[in-house]
């Protein structure tokens, strides 16, 4: 059993220690030691980043963190700690081929449909019932909310939101820091750091600055 701390206490991060528990369920792997939080009043917070960092021994991280600029933040901090290993939960209802190469500290929710020679970075979230399509790419800190359909060669840059029930057609390319609002369908690559909204999805922001009407 490996040694598993989930960083984070919202309700996410419950959803995550239920998809430990799922995990388990299945084939004891994890020996979940509680939530890494800095309010650490709250109940089965094991302690704030100092006990991760500090660590003395071999332990296991999720990254329970929907925001990936916090993700990013925490990840490159904990990496300081060489004992510090990130953790790949994959749900057991989730379907998923042998031709998925995975980074490390990625949380593939129950569900989700991740097909063939699919690439996924580090600290990526898939949550509930999205599918991937064949040949895409999701770099790093990219959160896929619920119902998120991305169809194949596609690309997704670092620290992409993709909010829920999103569809992406085929062949595009979304950069690194975008938001794509929820119910969005995009059917045009979109640049990087700017949010996208409707149907279909159109620039509201670039770099933060509102645009067109």
């Amino acid at each position: 059993m490996r040694k598993l701390v989930i960083v984070g206490n919202g309700g996410f991060a419950k959803e995550v220690a239920w998809l430990v528990g799922r995990i388990n369920a299945v084939k004891p792997t994890w020996k979940f030691l509680g939530f890494i939080d800095h309010c650490q009043k709250l109940g089965n917070v094991v302690g704030d980043d100092d006990f991760v960092i500090s660590y003395e021994q071999e332990i296991y991280v999720t990254i329970a963190i929907g925001d990936p600029k916090i993700r990013e933040t925490i990840y490159k901090k904990y990496k300081k700690n060489p004992r510090v290993q990130f953790a790949n939960l994959i749900d057991p209802g989730a379907i998923c081929s042998g031709q998925v190469l995975f980074g490390g500290g990625n949380i593939v929710c129950a569900g989700t449909v991740l097909t063939v020679d699919i690439a996924i970075g580090n600290c990526n979230i898939i949550n509930l019932a999205c599918t991937v399509g064949h040949d895409a790419v999701l770099d790093d800190f990219v959160t896929v909310n619920p119902g998120v359909h991305i169809s194949g060669n596609t690309s997704i840059g670092s620290g992409c939101n993709i909010g829920t029930g999103t569809q992406i057609v085929q062949g595009l390319r979304i950069g690194k820091n975008t938001v794509v609002g929820a119910g969005s369908v995009v059917i045009t690559d979109l640049p990087d750091d700017c949010t996208a909204v409707g149907v279909p999805a159109r620039i509201i922001k670039i770099g933060g600055k509102r645009v067109g009407k």
